[in-house]
């Protein structure tokens, strides 16, 4: 029965991850480490090796199975894949008619989780700190950035998928916004709502790819260095405050494919300035509940979390 619910647990936990992968600005890494699986999903990705190829070519498909540690891996990424296709189509709609209230959500979400994070630092000193700084800087250079004119062929797709899985692993690097950043964020949530199975195939293997390359060398920074690598996975998470900023002023737009107008570059104005630099309501009061309330979701989180962990 415990093992049921575990699996269910972990289940759950994908569906987070995915639901956060969708949204610009918020990432599966995040809660991926706030639910204490980060360096468990690290290690499972990793071990997709040549050892996993000898398994494989021996046909022992049981020994393949406990090695790459497949139970844990299929239940998340079971999780993960209907998060992204059943939110895909509710999320962006609440980006879309309710902006204020799901990035004041978030807003609430990553400050908390920054902290849980930093709680994750044995050891403090300078070069954490200086860590911690490069991280915020990193972050912030790239959500600050504007999103370019991309080529349109099937390989930059797979391109695209290479380096935004790296960034989905990552606490506080958006995967989503890096496709922004790409050119590519809407042309992929097309191919996913409308199941276009070539785009889709050509980007998964480029998921496939960077996740593969990238795992290790993530693995190996936390094996080595890991208060550093903590230290600059939380200044990622602070960095990226930047995005989810929840009130914002088109300063460039574009038109869509299907005839909408959308904001291309944003920059961040303040409560008090909103309405008379937009014309719209700054929602502030409802703000500070949703992200009151995304500050709770992920202290609740990190409870059940500590208090399923073995030993409790």
């Amino acid at each position: 029965m415990s093992k049921l619910i575990n699996y269910i647990t972990l289940y759950l936990k994908g569906l987070a991850m995915g639901g956060a992968d969708v949204v610009p600005g918020v990432s599966g890494g995040t809660i991926a480490f706030i639910t204490g699986i980060y360096e468990q999903l690290l290690t499972s990705i990793k071990r997709v090796d040549a050892t996993a190829l000898g398994y494989l070519r021996r046909m022992d498909i049981k020994g393949l199975w406990k090695y790459i540690n497949g139970s844990f891996l299929l239940t998340l990424l079971a999780g993960i894949f209907t998060s992204v296709i059943t939110l895909a189509k509710v999320i962006t709609h609440l980006l879309s008619d309710s902006p204020i209230q799901v990035w004041s959500f978030f807003f609430g979400l990553i400050v908390i989780s920054a902290l849980i994070i930093l709680r994750e630092i044995k050891q403090w000193s300078f070069g954490v700190a200086i860590a911690i700084v490069i991280g915020i800087g990193i972050a912030y250079l790239i959500t600050s950035s504007t999103p370019a004119e991309t080529p349109e062929g099937k390989w930059f797709l797979f391109i695209a998928g290479a380096v935004a899985i790296c960034a989905m692993i990552l606490p506080g690097i958006s995967g989503s916004f890096i496709l922004l950043l790409f050119g590519k964020y809407e042309y992929v949530l097309t191919a996913i709502k409308e199941f276009k199975v070539v785009d889709i195939i050509i980007f998964a293997l480029g998921c496939i790819v960077g996740l593969l390359s990238f795992a290790r060398l993530v693995s190996w920074l936390f094996n080595k260095f890991h208060n550093i690598t903590v230290g600059v996975l939380s200044g990622f998470m602070i960095g990226s405050l930047y995005k989810v900023w929840p009130w914002k002023k088109a300063v460039e737009t574009y038109v869509d494919r299907h005839g909408e107008i959308k904001p291309l570059y944003e920059i961040n104005v303040m409560p008090n300035d909103y309405l008379s630099q937009t014309g719209m309501e700054p929602h502030f009061v409802e703000a500070l509940g949703f992200a009151a309330g995304g500050f709770l979701l992920v202290l609740a989180i990190d409870r059940v979390a500590a208090y399923l962990k073995p030993g409790n």
